[in-house]
């Protein structure tokens, strides 16, 4: 098992990056949230076993967003982390293979 938060740099906001996160994360065993930064940098912060992970990134870097994305910085997360922010969109996925939040 393994947990990462990984920031995207580029033009990530307001061109649907979260949204495509979500759909991505739909097809692979993954548990993690996804949110915009005020410095204009996206969030990710995703945990299951390290090549359902990483198949997601890979799935991401690939996607159709891909061109927009101009730097990807990875922590590995000790503590599997769960957040409590007060602006979560109402956009949970639970589904056969995980759960993924948009906030």
């Amino acid at each position: 098992m393994i947990s990462l938060q990984v920031f995207y740099e580029g033009n990530v906001q307001g061109v649907g990056f979260r949204w495509t996160v979500l759909h991505a994360a739909k097809g692979f065993d993954v548990t993690g949230w996804v949110r915009n930064l005020p410095d204009g940098r996206v969030e990710l912060q995703v945990t299951g076993e390290e090549d359902e992970v990483r198949a997601l990134l890979d799935c991401i870097a690939r996607g159709e967003l891909h061109s927009l994305i101009h730097k990807q910085t990875e922590n590995i997360r000790d503590d599997i982390a769960r957040s409590s922010h007060n602006d979560y969109i109402s956009i949970i996925f639970m589904g056969v293979v995980g759960i993924f939040l948009i906030v």
